[in-house]
């Protein structure tokens, strides 16, 4: 199997595990208005699409390695591409186990489900948003290993669209759940990546 496989092969079955638990979550109390969720799915959608999309979709007819500014990058001995594929699959284990701590608590939206409550334990100790930092090593991974303009410019569309997410969901829970809660929180905790400046 080839490194370039694999890194195909994590991303379906994580996105197939993630999505198959869906079913397993508390009851919906509250929720952000569904225009400002969908601005985000759109970046997601845009992000996404470019991240996979196949290289020779990408430049002019006959060209099937667009990327060829990054060579060097791409054509790194096989070890740099594992080492990019364990990194992917880091990321995934982080994420999976942030939303495993998270439990019947976790959404994909901005909602507040049943006995809701600030979760500072797990993962959420090292970050506020490990699904996020989880996703986004995986996507660097990915994004690096493929090494394309299009990917690259996926990834990055990806990163800006989780980090802003993530401002405003923690503007939802402040609000929802109570500042002095969250605010407590997030002052000992950094956002995105672990053991950096509150």
């Amino acid at each position: 199997m080839t490194p370039q496989l694999a890194a195909i092969l994590l991303w379906l079955l994580f996105l197939l595990s993630w999505h198959g638990a869906m079913l397993w979550t508390a009851r919906v109390v509250s929720r952000e208005k569904m225009r400002v969720q969908f601005l985000y799915f759109g970046g997601f959608v845009v992000g996404f699409a470019l991240l996979f999309m196949r290289p020779e979709w990408f430049g002019p007819p006959g060209v099937h390695r667009p990327g060829a500014w990054l060579r060097p990058l791409r054509d790194e001995p096989i070890a740099l591409a594992w080492a990019l594929v364990a990194a992917q699959l880091a990321g995934f284990a982080f994420a999976w186990w942030a939303r495993a701590h998270l439990g019947r608590l976790w959404s994909g939206g901005m909602t507040i489900r049943e006995d809701h409550v600030v979760v500072d334990t797990g993962p959420y100790r090292l970050v506020r948003h490990p699904i996020y930092t989880g996703f986004i090593a995986a996507i660097l991974g990915f994004a690096f290993m493929k090494a394309s303009p299009a990917a690259l410019a996926g990834g990055a569309t990806l990163i800006l669209v989780m980090a802003a997410k993530a401002k405003a969901e923690e503007q939802f829970l402040r609000r929802e759940l109570g500042a002095d809660a969250y605010d407590f929180y997030a002052r000992r905790t950094p956002m995105l990546a672990p053991f950096a400046s509150r």
